[in-house]
This record gives structure tokens, sequence and C-alpha cells, in this order.
């Protein structure tokens, strides 16, 4: 037997073709008419074919989330959230990488061809071309990211300076004076915000031994290569070094143990993303949350709410950081026989660098169980 069509679908149930139809697509129809059709097309073994039924309603069923690296435990838990959403609206999920800069605009230009029905792109690098292309994209778009005020696209933003800030107030209160920065690239998108944040946190506080150092990638072995290069300098005295992500803490920390430093006793280290792998490396790993899972939950949320309805205003919304103490950075002074509390950093206004008490004000936690969703910041 050749594949089963839906004119035998409804020739089974005994109802028009029309009906059939309406009843395997949810659209109108009686519940008796639904249930002959449902169950003709189970004894028949009938299969959709979803490329003529996208023809007929324009929508793919499918939603894409684009990334730089697939294997990234920050992308991987957005991703787990953003699926979460959607699959309620009975949509797909289709991950891609985007691999180079050149290759993110590709790919949003070739998603303009129909292959999905919306995209959340979260890209390393903005360039004045993938503003452009996200601007002309017939396809409805959420951001995971920063991209130049005022363009006309919705956003889901991390507040990685005020992330740093938590950082190095904490250090400062736990005697650090020299601290180092250890970033990714500097042309992405987290490198440049987070070393912003480190430059303002630092100067604010002021008296500090300060320096920048670059790692090749956000991963585990670039971490490890440009810490060891560090331990490595004859001037190489640190109290602590904050990471730019995680994966560079990591390495941060083997670098630190084949160089005969105990962390942090001789060196504290803080990551950023508080991705799982802060729990199960050993000392647990400090580390800032930028709320990559309620990022993907918001993003996933606002691109159904632009589907629906494509006359919204572009919205820009940013999550709040939040502190969380691990074994790798010494307890507060005031807190070693309890456990860690800390006053909210206040925020600062860009413009005027006048204190400010803005909602998304960061505030530091200790070491209670981490939270997801709404109730996490990121």
């Amino acid at each position: 037997m050749g594949r089963v069509t839906i004119a035998d679908v409804a020739k089974r149930a005994g109802v028009s073709l029309a009906s059939t139809s309406r009843a395997l697509n949810g659209q109108v129809a009686s519940a008796a008419t639904v249930e002959k059709v449902r169950k003709a097309a189970t004894d028949l073994g009938y299969i959709p074919d979803s490329a003529a039924r996208s023809l007929r309603t324009r929508r793919t069923g499918q939603l894409a989330f684009a990334v730089a690296d697939v294997g990234n435990p920050v992308y991987v838990e957005m991703m787990r959230e953003i699926e979460s959403v959607i699959a309620a609206e009975d949509y797909r999920l289709v991950v891609s990488r985007t691999g180079d800069a050149a290759g993110t605009l590709d790919l949003v230009r070739d998603l303009n061809r129909g292959y999905v029905d919306g995209l959340i792109l979260s890209p390393l690098r903005v360039t004045p071309a993938l503003v452009d292309a996200l601007e002309a994209s017939t396809v409805p778009t959420v951001v995971i990211g920063r991209l130049p005020e005022n363009t006309r696209v919705d956003t889901v933003m991390a507040d990685s300076e005020g992330g740093v800030a938590l950082a190095v107030d904490h250090l400062v209160a736990t005697g650090a004076r020299r601290i180092a920065f250890l970033n990714g690239p500097a042309d992405t998108t987290p490198g440049k915000f987070r070393h912003a944040g480190f430059l303002r946190a630092t100067a604010e506080v002021g008296g500090l031994t300060t320096a920048e150092f670059s790692a090749e990638d956000f991963t585990i072995d670039a971490g490890y290569a440009a810490a060891a290069a560090i331990f490595d300098s004859a001037e190489s005295s640190w109290d602590a070094v904050i990471a730019v992500n995680d994966l560079v803490g990591i390495g941060v920390m083997h670098a630190a143990a084949e160089h005969g430093l105990t962390v942090p006793e001789d060196l504290a280290v803080i990551g950023i993303d508080n991705t799982t792998l802060a729990d199960v490396c050993h000392p647990g790993l400090t580390s800032v949350d930028l709320g990559s899972a309620r990022r993907g939950r918001k993003a996933a949320q606002m691109l159904l709410a632009r589907m629906d309805d494509a006359g919204l205003e572009p919205r820009a919304v940013r999550v709040p950081p939040s502190l969380h103490l691990r074994g790798s950075t010494h307890a507060l002074p005031s807190a070693r026989k309890a456990p860690p509390t800390a006053e909210p950093r206040t925020a600062r206004n860009r413009t005027t660098g006048r204190a400010s008490a803005a909602q998304s004000t960061p505030t530091a936690k200790g070491t209670s169980p981490r939270t997801s969703g709404e109730g996490r910041a990121q």
C-alpha cells in the first residue's frame, strides 16, 4: 500500500474531505467527527504531509534558537526554558549554531525563506550588517543580548556590568586588593560589557591594584592557557581573579592547582553565569548568575507575543544579576560563623553617575539552593 492520504482517512471515517481536514488541523468540527477522523487516521497509520500543510497555513510549526556554541551550559539552560514555553503552544524548537559573524548574518537571511515561524538569536558579535538584517527580517525575532540603542528588535539583556560589580564588591569585602579580570575575546558582546563592568566597579572602589587579561575563547581550555601564562609571569601575585564565565573560571582553577596555588587560600576565583558546572567542580565556583534560564523563558514569551501581534512596539527587557557564593572565595568576615548576607549594591545612573534605586538593582545571595524560571535573575 502506498502513502496514506487525507482522502483515505476521509473515506475510512465516512466524512467529507473538508471535515477531515478541519478535524486534523484543530479547526472547528464536531466532537463526533473529530473522534471518527482521529480513529481512522490511527487505524490507517496516516502521517500528515507537513510540507503541504505549511503551504496551506503558511506556518511550519517550528521556531529556531541560534547560538554560537550549542554545548555551552548557558545556552543549554536557555534552550530548556525556551522549549518548555513554546511546547505548550505546539511548536517545536530547532537549534542552530551561528558560527562567526558572517555565519550569523547568513543564518538570519536564510531564515527569511520560510524555514521557521520565529527566531531567538543570541549573537556573540553584533555588526551593523546584522542589525540591518534583523530589522529587515520578515521572521519574528527576539535577540538575547545587546543591540544598539533604538534598534527596532525585541531584546532580552543581562546586566553584565552590575553582575561584575557584585563580584568586585564581594572580593573587596573579603579583603582582596589585587584583582585581575580574565576576559574572553574583547570584540564580543560579553567580552565588551563584562570588561566595562570590571573597569567601572574597580574605579568606584578605588585603591585597588588591577589588571585585565584575555583568553582566546570562552572555554575551559582557553581559560587554563591564559591563566597558566599569568601565573608563569614574574609579576603574578593576585589575591583574586574574576573570569569572564564559569568555563574560563574552571580553567583558572586548574591552572592555579598546577602552579601550587590553593583556592581560595592563595587565590580567590569568581566565574560568571552560575552554570551547573559551578556546583560540581572542587571547590565549588562562586559565580555571578546572569539569569540564563529567565532570559530564555522571557525571550520565548516575547517571541510568541510578537508572532501574535506584529504591531507591538519593540521591547527591551533587562534581567538583574545575583551572586552565588561557593568555596572558591573566602566567606565574608561577618559571616564566617553564619550564612553570608550582603546589602544590595546601589545601581548608578549610566548617564549622570548618580545613585538610583533602580528596580533591577542586583543583590548578593548566599549559598542557598539555586532558583529557576521567573524567580531567578540572569
